[in-house]
């Protein structure tokens, strides 16, 4: 009952319509999108994520890392094998020796080789300590489970990105203790409004081929997309195995039903 109690608790928290982040800070509602694979029926929509990974890896892959997507997985995204071959080719990958089982070349640069299709998406830091300090001291975060990882999932990665302001809104600028801070990026959906990372997000910031508005908005949506199909790449055969199941469930309860009912039709009572 207990257990209960407190998720009923948490529901109507989430459900308010201003969320108040830890120390009560302002946060408004999550900006409203309509998601293709939200809903039991719902399903990736196949170009979304192709340009969403063109954001990505135009955008996105210079500070941010992908390390629990393989370049294979691409495949569920619509591109061949030729083309999967060729999106890999274009990182490198550090090998741990030469065949004479030395590390460093003559320049004193790690040997290296094309990625391939087998291999995880390419970070583009070497370490956390080179992403740091090509960063400002701050760490991208990787963006492998991204949209799993923050309450609101994919609302709020897409009220993130769409989120940031030039002028403080007086719900903000009013709390006690609120301070402006002109090092960082105010954002009004992130915990404490300032990160590290500037506007991203804005029109035209890719050139789509297939026709599709080149919005800021539409940006977002379809980066957003991809993150999602990243944390989650196996929700179209789970939604789809969870179809079949319910169908099959309804098909036997009808058959136990009518069974039952020709077991038990003269049965006087």
């Amino acid at each position: 009952m207990r257990k209960l109690m407190i998720a009923a608790v948490a529901a109507f928290t989430m459900s308010m319509g201003t969320a108040q982040a830890a120390g009560g800070e302002y946060h408004p509602d999550f900006k409203e999108a309509s998601w293709s694979f939200q809903g039991i029926f719902g399903q990736y929509d196949q170009a979304q994520l192709r340009r969403g990974f063109q954001i990505y890896n135009e955008v996105c892959s210079s500070c941010h890392g992908l390390r629990l997507v393989s370049y294979r997985n691409l495949s569920a995204l619509g591109f061949n094998e030729d083309e999967i071959k060729e999106i890999a080719a274009e990182k490198s990958v550090r090998v741990p020796h030469d065949e004479t089982g030395a590390e460093l070349n003559d320049d004193g640069e790690f040997f290296t080789r094309e990625a391939a299709p087998h291999d995880r998406f390419v970070n583009p830091f070497p370490n956390d300590a080179a992403a740091k300090d090509a960063n400002g001291g701050a760490l991208p975060p990787d963006l492998s489970l991204m949209a799993k990882a923050r309450m609101g999932g994919p609302d709020y990665i897409y009220s993130f990105l769409m989120g940031y302001a030039e002028e403080i809104p007086e719900e903000v600028s009013s709390q006690k203790g609120f301070a402006v801070n002109e090092d960082k990026n105010f954002n009004l959906y992130f915990p404490g409004y300032y990160n590290s990372m500037p506007p991203q997000i804005y029109d035209e910031l890719v050139e789509y081929e297939d026709g599709t508005p080149m919005t800021a908005q539409q940006h977002a949506l379809d980066i957003v997309a991809f993150l999602n199909w990243a944390a989650e790449p196996e929700l179209d055969e789970r939604k789809s195995l969870g179809l079949k199941v319910m169908l099959f469930l309804l098909v036997l309860t009808a058959m136990l039903y009518a069974l039952k009912r020709k077991i038990w039709a003269n049965v006087k009572h």
